[in-house]
């Protein structure tokens, strides 16, 4: 199969152009092309089909040519994924696929319509504005955090760390563990500490994050968005911008009334042929 490679902030996929859904993508091959020493590696796959063509992108495929159908590295599905968003908006773009109308382009996805503009060299997206619905905790090991619940479309799970405790020193070899009462489906956890001020921002947050599905990532998009959000909440502001520095790069956040604007890098780094051998 052809196949693109690319990433946002380091959070890495496996592009699959598949235009009219002809393939048989199952949570064994997409699982077999992310594993890093016997497949290609990623942290999820992206696979470009017309939304018409995909039966959980067809209520949207009045409101956008393209569906986002997005898998995490193990196989499963997940309902948004901000990074893989941009990184899907730079192929669609760079490919000849689309062409943003007004300077704006549309993508369905499972957590619904995302509108997608450049800014400058980056991509943007705008996603649905983040949600704090609870209280929780994550646990390392001995270690119990207290932390935020944030719907982004996604399951989020925002712990900010007490003094003393150091960002590179959290052991996220293992998922940490959750209240599945409060996150049913599971849910992406990111730890935070306070970044030094940054001019042009209302605040800098430094994060890390292990993502559902994927194990620890050096990014994640929704979960930059997230974390703005609980940031500004922790200031007393309804909108505002966080700059989000993950161990990738940087990702800028822009909450408004209405919507979160994701900005950072995307890149496209290999085009080929994958083959993998029959299961």
């Amino acid at each position: 199969m052809k196949f693109t490679k690319g990433h946002g902030t380091g959070n890495d996929f496996v592009i699959l152009p598949d235009p009219d859904g002809a393939l048989d993508l199952t949570p064994e091959l997409v699982a077999a092309i992310c594993d890093r020493r016997r497949g290609l590696g990623g942290d999820g796959v992206l696979r470009v089909v017309r939304a018409a063509k995909h039966p959980d992108g067809a209520a949207l495929a009045g409101d956008a040519e393209w569906f986002m159908d997005y898998w995490n590295s193990d196989g499963s599905f997940a309902e948004m994924c901000g990074n893989g968003a941009r990184v899907f908006v730079r192929f669609l773009l760079d490919s000849g696929l689309a062409t943003p109308i007004h300077g704006v382009l549309p993508v369905a996805t499972r957590a619904g319509l995302v509108r997608a503009r450049l800014d400058g060299e980056d991509i943007a997206v705008e996603m649905r504005r983040p949600r704090l619905y609870a209280t929780s905790t994550a646990a390392l090991g001995a270690l119990t955090l207290p932390g935020t619940a944030v719907d982004v479309g996604n399951p989020h799970l925002v712990c900010p760390l007490p003094a003393g405790l150091e960002l590179t020193g959290l052991d996220l070899t293992r998922a940490p563990g959750f209240d599945p009462t409060i996150f049913p489906s599971g849910v992406n956890v990111e730890f935070t500490a306070d970044g030094e001020p940054l001019d042009g921002v209302d605040g800098h947050v430094l994060m890390r994050v292990y993502e559902r599905g994927s194990a620890e990532t050096l990014s994640c998009g929704t979960g930059a968005c997230a974390v703005a959000a609980v940031a500004l909440r922790d200031i007393a502001r309804e909108t505002g911008t966080i700059a989000v520095d993950v161990p990738g790069g940087r990702l800028t956040v822009t909450l408004t009334d209405n919507s979160c604007w994701l900005s950072g890098p995307a890149l496209l780094t290999a085009t080929g042929t994958l083959t993998l051998p029959t299961p």
